[in-house]
């Protein structure tokens, strides 16, 4: 078992895997934090819950990357313009994609390679998203669509 990182991240996790958010402050983590929660409330994702925002705790064991909040911010989720609010939030949950926003050189056809990040010597799919692009959209794809189906 490798010992734990905390990352500047978020995590939500959505069915039985987590989506692992990273960028620069102020890239929009919380935001697509939130609306991945708002997705489920409204029914185009079965179900997404928070596990982390600001910081996230990320340990490798068994094979699999596991994502917990920071003690200090559990249920924590900062909305800009409103501040800190209380949310339900899961303790504990395995990353199945990681999103990177703000991406300076972000293609818009990514190889092979650019569709994944290795974290913790765990390989997991990755979507990267351009400074300006909205990144809700190209999750849910993301979500939706087995890597199979990948070209």
């Amino acid at each position: 078992m490798a010992p734990s990182a905390t990352v500047h991240a978020s995590a939500v996790l959505v069915g039985a895997r987590a989506m692992l958010i990273r960028g620069p402050s102020g890239s929009g983590k919380s935001r697509l934090a939130l609306d991945l929660i708002e997705a489920a409330r409204t029914g185009s994702l079965p179900f997404a819950r928070l596990v982390a925002d600001d910081r996230v705790h990320l340990e490798a064991t068994n094979g699999r990357l596991l994502a917990r909040p920071a003690e200090a911010l559990a249920g924590l989720l900062e909305v800009r313009g409103v501040g800190l609010m209380r949310v339900v939030h899961e303790a504990r949950a395995v990353v199945g994609w990681v999103v990177d926003l703000a991406v300076a050189e972000a293609p818009r056809l990514p190889d092979a390679a650019g569709r994944t990040s290795e974290i913790n010597g765990i390989s997991v799919p990755r979507l990267a998203v351009a400074s300006a692009a909205s990144a809700l959209p190209a999750a849910l794809a993301l979500i939706n669509s087995p890597p199979s189906s990948w070209i």
